[in-house]
């Protein structure tokens, strides 16, 4: 199974191929795989033209018409299925079984919002709190938003286009989405299956463009609210720019991971060789920190190694296959070179160390500065660090001296430990017994500090994309 030969944008829920300008590349061969429009300004400008006019038509949508959509969508992305996983194999070079674990969750995004769709609720108010108020009867109901501007990332091309995609669609908002340019095709895709239902002309529009010219998805005042995924950097000066549209940002980690006296050694290296080096590293939630308890910090490292010396790394196409490229030779060589700047500043190499190309092993450190890089910064790639501890309090503060605050893992049998660092971690999630990388697509998903503003999640995202209307009844 291969890609198309071209794909075209979609422009007001329209396929347009105005030009085939993005070269998109097999990410593992560096060859081109097929190419995509590029949207200009002026075609972003119409976009969001059309969005303005679809947002009536689409406020006005019944419900169960924009779950009716919804529902589609979760038939045709199971439909296509093995196309989707591939496209992202290629596109991505993501190995195959971390594609296909995407394409389901992909389904379950838009399975969750066409349930969600259905519950938006509001609240009875009782408003007689005092005698000035009696005779007062008050409800409030949600209500869209309006158009939304959407930038999406190139680490999961369709899980994260869909966790804004599925909810605006949910909540009655048009939107106009800018894909990763590295890895279009999956929310391409999405576009072309969205083209197939009833929802209303400029109700969505999915336009591949290069950065320096998508400033109108920030800087547009028609547009409501700006969702961005991406890099911190990005991310703030985005919102410094977007005005007075709302704005959530889900931007970058350092995940941390607890490994406490108590817990079962094989089941922790099992989750955090996941957690770790799954789709190559990229993921913002991916285990950076290994943090170990000091009675067993030997044994961890031991079976930790050996499983990481046991990762296949390869052709993403190839099922055995763990430890693919990294999106780009040049994050490679950028990883690399953190890796060798630990080294110089006195940690050791455990296992990998290695690059050819965009392909960089899978590598575990220990003795790295706190000063260095690999430490302080996101890595974004295939690359762990082994830190011991002697005390629980110090671990947390630990977890806690970053710059990020996503999620963090803890692996402990002790109830109180458990409370003491969902209490105590400045992070948007603390899971227990599990690494931070895990996420189910229906819980409030998000960071603090630099790591963003706002949860996803989609009745999370429905929230960020509706607001309260208030009405107050009096009796004379």
């Amino acid at each position: 199974m291969s890609l198309a030969e071209t794909y075209p944008f979609y422009l007001a829920n329209t396929p347009e191929t105005p030009n085939t300008d993005l070269a998109v590349t097999d990410k593992y061969t560096g060859e081109v795989a097929t190419r995509v429009a590029m949207a200009s300004p002026d075609d972003i400008d119409r976009a969001i033209a059309a969005a303005v006019e679809a947002a009536e038509p689409m406020r006005r949508m019944p419900v169960h018409a924009r779950q009716a959509a919804l529902n589609h969508c979760v038939e045709r992305f199971t439909a296509r299925f093995d196309e989707l996983a591939m496209s992202l194999c290629i596109e991505a070079g993501k190995p195959i079984k971390d594609a296909e674990g995407e394409v389901s969750r992909l389904i379950d995004t838009f399975r969750i919002a066409a349930e969600e769709s259905v519950r938006i609720n509001g609240e009875v108010i009782p408003m007689e709190i005092s005698a000035r108020a009696e005779g007062r009867f008050g409800m409030w109901k949600r209500v869209p938003l309006g158009p939304c501007s959407f930038i999406s990332p190139f680490n999961f091309p369709l899980n994260l286009a869909a966790h804004k995609v599925a909810p605006a669609i949910a909540a009655g908002c048009p939107f106009v989405l800018k894909p990763a340019s590295r890895t279009p095709i999956g929310a391409l895709i999405i576009g072309e299956v969205l083209a197939e239902t009833d929802l209303p002309k400029g109700a969505f529009s999915i336009l591949p463009c290069h950065r320096e010219g998508a400033d109108l998805f920030t800087t547009d005042a028609r547009l409501k609210l700006l969702s961005f995924t991406g890099s911190p950097g990005v991310g703030w000066d985005l919102k410094a720019r977007a005005g007075k549209k709302k704005v959530v940002l889900e931007l970058g980690g350092n995940a941390a991971c607890v490994v406490d006296a108590d817990a079962d050694l094989d089941d922790a290296v099992d989750r955090i060789i996941v957690g770790a080096f799954y789709q190559s590293g990229q993921s913002c939630i991916g285990v950076q920190r290994i943090i170990v308890h000091a009675s067993i910090y030997d044994d961890f490292k031991a079976r930790m190694v050996e499983a990481t010396k046991a990762l296949k790394a390869g052709d993403p196409k190839d099922p055995e296959t763990f430890i693919g490229p990294m999106i780009s030779e040049k994050e490679a060589r950028r990883l690399h070179g953190w890796i060798e700047e630990a080294v110089e500043g006195g940690a050791t190499v455990l296992c990998g160390g290695g690059r050819e190309g965009a392909m960089l092993e899978a590598t575990l450190l220990e003795g790295v500065p706190r000063d260095a890089k690999c430490y302080r910064e996101e890595a974004f790639g295939p690359m762990a660090l082994l830190t011991p501890f002697d005390d629980f309090d110090a671990a947390l503060a630990e977890v806690n001296d970053s710059a990020f605050g996503l999620q963090a893992g803890i692996f402990t049998r002790d109830i109180y430990k458990a409370h003491k660092a969902w209490d105590e971690l400045d992070v948007g999630g603390v899971v227990i017994g599990d690494v931070p990388s895990w996420r189910v697509d229906h819980m409030p998903y998000g960071g603090v500090k630099d790591s963003g503003l706002g949860r996803e999640g989609i009745r999370y995202a429905i929230e960020d994309m509706t607001e309260i209307r208030l009405l107050v009844l009096r009796t004379p």
